[in-house]
C-alpha cells in the first residue's frame, strides 16, 4: 500500500474545496473551537485514527465558545483536503443544538448520540470516521470546522431528507453563518 501512497503523493483534493472556503459557510472567525486531545496544528492522537490504520476510531472531545445569540443550529464538518480525490473527503458531518457547548470523547461515533447532536452522513457511513490516509501518502491535515447557523437546515441541497441525503449537499443548503471556528490535526501512515 505504501507504493500507492508514493505514487499519488502530489495529488491531493486541496484546501480551496473545504466547507470552509464554500461561499454560503463565510462567517465571522469568532467561535472558539478546541480539543483536550490535540491542539491546533498538531498531531491526532491514534486512538481517534480509523482502525485500519492502527486506531480505535474514537472520535476526539471538542469544545467551543462564543455562540452568538441568535444561532438557530451549529454545523459540525470534519474534512481531509489531503486525500487523494476531487474534493476533500468528509470524515464527520453533525447539526448540534446551539445550547450544546461541546462533545465527549467518541460522542461523534455512530452508536448513541448524546441529546443535541443528530450525526449526518459522512464520506463512508454516518458519524465520525478517523483519519486513515494511504501508506506513503505523506501528512494529512484535519480540519474541524464549526459553523453557527442563523436559521436551521432543514433539507438539503435538491430536497432531500437530511438523513439520506449527500454530505455536499447537505453543506450546500447552509448558510446564514454567524459565527465559524476551526482546529487542524495531523495524521501521517509511514
Amino acid at each position: 500500500m505504501a507504493v500507492l501512497g508514493k505514487l499519488l503523493k502530489n495529488r491531493r483534493a486541496g484546501q480551496a474545496g473545504l466547507a470552509w472556503n464554500a461561499p454560503n459557510l463565510a462567517g465571522a472567525d469568532t467561535l472558539a473551537l478546541s480539543s483536550p486531545d490535540f491542539a491546533h496544528e498538531t498531531t491526532i492522537p491514534t486512538v481517534h485514527a480509523a482502525k485500519r490504520a492502527g486506531g480505535e476510531d474514537l472520535s476526539p472531545a471538542l469544545t467551543w465558545t462564543s455562540v452568538p445569540e441568535g444561532a438557530a443550529r451549529l454545523l459540525l464538518v470534519v474534512e481531509d483536503p489531503d486525500a487523494p480525490t476531487p474534493a476533500p473527503f468528509i470524515h464527520c458531518v453533525a447539526l448540534l443544538d446551539p445550547s450544546v457547548t461541546g462533545v465527549a470523547q467518541g460522542a461523534l461515533n455512530d452508536v448513541d448520540p448524546p441529546d443535541g447532536v443528530r450525526l449526518l452522513r459522512s464520506g463512508v457511513g454516518r458519524g465520525y470516521h478517523g483519519p486513515a490516509p494511504i501508506k506513503g501518502h505523506g501528512p494529512h491535515r484535519y480540519v474541524f470546522q464549526l459553523f453557527a447557523l442563523a436559521k436551521p437546515v432543514t433539507r438539503a441541497a435538491g430536497g432531500a431528507a437530511l438523513e439520506s441525503a449527500r454530505p455536499r449537499d447537505v453543506l450546500a443548503a447552509a448558510g446564514d453563518v454567524l459565527a465559524r471556528g476551526r482546529l487542524d490535526g495531523w495524521y501521517e501512515r509511514a
